[in-house]
């Protein structure tokens, strides 16, 4: 059975040390980028290989393409071969916690054309206060030479984007905080605002209390709210830098609503040609 979303921490300590289960710690902070690997080095799940967002899930900004780009087909693939990570293989993203960072693999990796791919539902948090087992030694992988298949349904760039602006046939849903989306706050990017038509889905309302994933059931009533009947694949996420659009993308596929894309260059993209309109407030 391949998991396509997420993995409890219960079926993955059965897994633990499967050939064929490959685990990624995604944990990253955007104000200190080097922590997640320091946290890393310190403790991780055991057999788990370190991906780092601005290294190794993204191509290197260069002030037009956002600040955190998605890479070459090419280049991302021959990154999975040097994980040794094989077609068939389980893949199993994890964070510190809400899955967020996670989600950015699992979305690349389906992009890429790997389908047996799930988030770690509570991440290391999670794992760590149930007392799993950690390791703190970075495994050894035998490097292979990785097929990838871009699906281009599944990502959307500005262009994309742009050429849509007021049809029918998009939605777009932003990810970030209400604040952020409204425009009263912009604590990252040097514009604040969002694309004109979007809606906010803020991606930390896809969790519980507990920091886990609200039911399939629940999700699925929530995001139904903002497609008013819409086909799902007519969804296209975007966030700050196209990371936090992956979690709304998660969420929707948890949801059984299948298909969406995501804007990977995000407002952090959108912004950098003064030709894009931009919208603030609550109009």
């Amino acid at each position: 059975m391949a998991f396509r979303t997420l993995v409890d921490s219960d079926t993955l300590a059965r897994h633990l040390g499967e050939a064929a289960w490959r685990l990624f710690d995604c944990r990253h902070d955007l104000a200190d980028p080097g922590l997640g690997e320091r946290q890393y080095a310190e403790a991780h799940i055991p057999g788990a290989r370190f991906a780092h967002l601005d290294r190794d899930l993204s191509a290197r900004p260069d002030g037009r393409n956002g600040r955190h780009p998605l890479p070459e087909a090419d280049a991302f693939a021959a990154w999975l071969g040097q994980q040794g990570l094989k077609p068939g293989d389980q893949v199993v993203a994890y964070d510190a916690g809400t899955g967020t960072m996670a989600s950015r693999l699992w979305s690349m990796l389906r992009w890429i054309g790997h389908d047996a791919v799930a988030v770690l539902d509570g991440g290391f948090a999670k794992w760590r206060r149930e007392g799993r087992p950690l390791g703190s030694d970075a495994p050894a992988a035998t490097p292979t030479v990785y097929p990838g298949r871009p699906r281009a349904a599944l990502q959307a760039d500005a262009a994309f984007v742009a050429q849509r602006l007021g049809r029918q046939d998009i939605l777009l849903l932003d990810a970030r905080s209400p604040e952020r989306f409204r425009g009263d706050a912009e604590p990252i990017d040097p514009i604040a605002g969002r694309i004109p038509g979007a809606h906010n889905r803020y991606c930390s309302d896809n969790l519980g209390a507990d920091g886990c994933f609200e039911s399939a059931e629940q999700l699925r009533r929530e995001f139904a709210v903002q497609l008013a009947g819409r086909d799902p694949a007519e969804v296209v996420h975007y966030c700050g830098s196209g990371v936090a659009a992956c979690h709304n993308q998660l969420a929707m596929e948890i949801a059984g609503l299948a298909g969406s894309r995501v804007y990977t260059g995000s407002w952090s993209e959108w912004i950098a040609d003064p030709a894009r309109p931009r919208l603030r407030g609550n109009s």
